[in-house]
């Protein structure tokens, strides 16, 4: 079952960089997502307060791929608004 709850996380990553999402400390964020069983919420902490640790997202086309996001986190089956939320941490610079 980890290694499941593992390879789930990791393809969400996976799955919005190819949607234009760069992550900076990227290793960082996946060690943290590792290291929690509920690794949705883990994602959307650090989405939102990541910075401290180094953890940012960067929008490297993300603006373009909106749907793709969004159907990103239907797939992983977060919460409502989720990609609405994530999309409004995304830093463009």
């Amino acid at each position: 079952m980890g290694t499941m709850v593992e390879g789930s996380y990791a393809e969400f990553i996976d799955s919005l960089k190819a949607a234009g999402v760069e992550i900076s400390n990227e290793s960082e964020l996946k060690e943290r997502l590792a290291e929690s069983q509920r690794w949705h919420y883990a994602f959307m902490t650090l989405a939102r307060n990541g910075a401290a640790l180094g953890i940012r997202f960067l929008d490297r086309g993300a603006s373009h791929h909106a749907t793709m996001i969004r159907k990103t986190f239907q797939r992983f089956q977060f919460p409502g608004n989720s990609d609405s939320v994530f999309a409004d941490s995304l830093a463009s610079d």
